[in-house]
This record gives C-alpha cells, structure tokens and sequence, in this order.
C-alpha cells in the first residue's frame, strides 16, 4: 500500500507519493491486460504443439486430425481482434513468450484439467460455451496456480496484491464478450469520479493522520498500549476513518466491511477483529458527536 509506504518513509514527499499511487494504479491496469494475452499466448503454444505434432516424420492418425476445438476457440478469436485489447499489448509490448518455461507449464495444467476434458469431449459448442471454458479455466486453473502468483511476484512487486481482484476483472471481461458489451475490455477506471476517488482518498488521509491517531488511540488507551498496535493495522483504520468521514455518498457499512477484509489481507490473523472492534467505537463516537452523519 503506497499509504503505509510514504508513512516509513519520512524523505518521500507527498508528490513522490501520489506518482507511486498513480504508477500502482497503471501496472494494476497492464496486469488486466497481461492476463487476458496469457489466454491467447496458451492457444498459440498449443497451435503450434500441433503443427509440430502432424509435421513428425512418422504422425499417428490422431496427429494428423487432432481435434482443434481448443485453438478454434471464438471467445479467443474475438479478443484477439479487439481493437482496444491490440492497441494495448501492441503498445506495451505484453507477451508470455519469452516466459515459455511457465507457458508450458501452465498449458499441460489446462490440458490436463477436469474443465478441459469436459469441453474437448462435448457433442458441439458455441460462443456461450467458449466463453465459459476460459471462465472455468481462469477460476480453477490458471488464478489459483501458484506459479502465476510466484512469476508475477518477480515482474512486478504491484502484481501479488492486485492478482485476485485483476482476476475478477478478467472473468468478468469474458463475460461481457459472451454478453456482445459494445466493448468488453473495462476502462482503467469507470468514470472521472472514480479516476479521482483514489487520489483524494489518499491525499485527504495524509492530511488526518494526526486527528485519526488520536480517534484510534483514545480507542484503544484502555484495553491496549497504544505502542504494541499493528503499524498496518493503524494504517487501515486510518484509511478508514477518512473515508467514513469524507465520503458521504459511500455507506458506512459498505466502508467498514471493505477494510475489514482489507485487515484479514494484509495485516495479522487476528486483525480483522481487532479492526472491526475500533473502528464501530470510533464510528459510534463520531456519530455521537454528529461528526458523521449518514448512515
């Protein structure tokens, strides 16, 4: 989190800061990208196992006509000619070709899957049913991988920590092809209002730091000592508290059950609890005081 980040680091200014924010933001948007060209970077290898195998100098039968449903795939087809989709790994150059280890790898994983079986040996398919395949395939089988998570670590510090909700947004995409959206591929962000919403969030929680400590210490003086805290734990109900505070449109409940989830995450195992707890009495407060208002 860029927001636990900058408070470590007492020489990176505020400026510095939201460049790392925004750059956080960016490479959360290339992974979307970079897991969806995983889908066609598999069908290519797989293609070419292919050929390879009906160009042996001896080819079996099945070598000769293997059954191509898997390449012929239209949800791939599709994608593939999707103009927002090309533009972007055109532009920054995204393939899992040079990882060619992991792509084989990962395509005797998909090969070898109940979901792959299933959909090789069906009587026919259509759009709906390529669709699901790859959805099946990114749900059980290429999202849970460990290997994923292992080489996306070593690309980039950012990918671990936005892996699963890159992969929602994945499936998701899938499914808007199947569903012939105008275009499938999810903007970087939904509207200008959402564009700003981190920025702000961020900037405004900085500015209350010292107010949401003290909310959080007055909190916890007589159970705890203040000191022994969770620094991450600190930094999520921080974050928490601006965002109750400062965003009226966003239900509180809808806030607390968010960096709840975001404690049991990123913090101890213990955390979610332990943040729930502080945070309903500093809320409670707050509203007693009518500092907050809404619901």
């Amino acid at each position: 989190m860029v927001y636990s980040y900058l408070l470590t680091k007492e020489e990176t200014s505020l400026k510095d800061a939201l460049k790392e924010l925004d750059k956080s933001f960016d490479k959360a948007h290339e992974l979307y990208f970079y897991l969806m060209q995983l889908m066609v970077d598999l069908t290519d290898l797989q293609e070419r196992r292919l050929d390879d195998a009906r160009n042996k100098y001896l080819p079996s039968e099945e070598d000769l006509n293997p059954n191509t449903r898997f390449v012929d795939n239209e949800f791939i087809k599709v994608l593939r000619e999707n103009e927002t989709f090309k533009q972007y790994i055109e532009d920054n150059k995204l393939t899992w070709t040079n990882d060619d280890i992991f792509l084989k790898v990962m395509l005797e994983r998909v090969t070898h899957s109940a979901e792959y079986e299933k959909y090789m040996a069906a009587q026919g398919t259509d759009f709906a049913c390529d669709c699901e395949f790859w959805k099946n395939m990114m749900r059980h089988v290429i999202l849970p991988d460990e290997g994923l998570a292992d080489i996306l670590e070593n690309k980039s510090v950012y990918w671990n920590d936005d892996l699963e909700t890159m992969g929602t947004f994945t499936i998701k995409t899938i499914k808007r092809f199947e569903d012939k959206n105008e275009d499938p591929i999810l903007p970087m962000y939904k509207d200008d209002e959402d564009s700003e919403f981190g920025r702000m969030l961020f900037e405004k929680s900085i500015a209350a730091r010292i107010a949401n400590d003290e909310l959080i210490d007055a909190t916890i003086s007589s159970k705890w000592d203040a000191e022994r805290i969770a620094f991450m734990d600190r930094v999520i109900m921080g974050v928490a508290i601006t965002e109750v505070k400062e965003f009226i449109s966003i239900p509180t409940s809808v806030s607390l059950n968010e960096y709840i989830e975001i404690a049991k995450y990123y913090s101890t195992p213990k955390s979610g609890s332990f943040v729930n707890g502080i945070l309903n009495s500093v809320i409670k407060d707050l509203k007693a005081r009518h500092i907050i208002v809404k619901d």
